[in-house]
């Protein structure tokens, strides 16, 4: 469920500010960081049930910093982001699963920790068009029948 019309504009970038904040960008390891279009995009298009403890915690922070994160200067978004983590509770601790969930199933963020972009099966065995006999094991153990739910 996208909470795309459920994020005022001040929110999604607060949400982009804190997001760099947790995981900036690194050219070292040639990553995005979380204020990244593509994985704030994720972000809003996946909140669905954490929407209000993200909003919740987006609301707080705005009354921490008492103007938007992105015109504070590094020293004073920072001792925001402190306090933030103190009294932000379960809408803060929220807030970064989601930023962290997101990041870390964006495509070149798997890369490049060394994970491969695609299923682990069949790892480069390409089986023969109709080769069942990896099913034999199956079919020699016999019907079962179950009583339906």
């Amino acid at each position: 469920m996208s909470a795309d019309d459920q994020l005022t504009r001040r929110q999604r970038d607060d949400l982009r500010t804190i997001a760099a904040m947790i995981i900036p960008a690194s050219d070292a390891y040639k990553v995005p960081g979380a204020d990244d279009p593509a994985i704030q995009g994720d972000i809003v298009a996946t909140l669905g049930r954490d929407t209000k403890l993200v909003v919740a915690a987006l609301d707080h922070l705005a009354r921490l910093a008492g103007a938007p994160l992105a015109e504070l200067d590094a020293a004073t978004r920072d001792a925001v982001a402190q306090e933030f983590r103190k009294s932000g509770g379960a809408a803060a601790v929220t807030l970064v699963r989601v930023v962290l969930q997101c990041y870390y199933r964006d495509d070149r963020v798997l890369g490049s920790l060394g994970i491969e972009l695609r299923a682990p099966f069949p790892k480069g065995h390409v089986l023969p068009d109709g080769d069942w006999s990896l099913l034999d094991p199956v079919k020699a153990r016999g019907g079962s029948l179950r009583r339906a739910p």
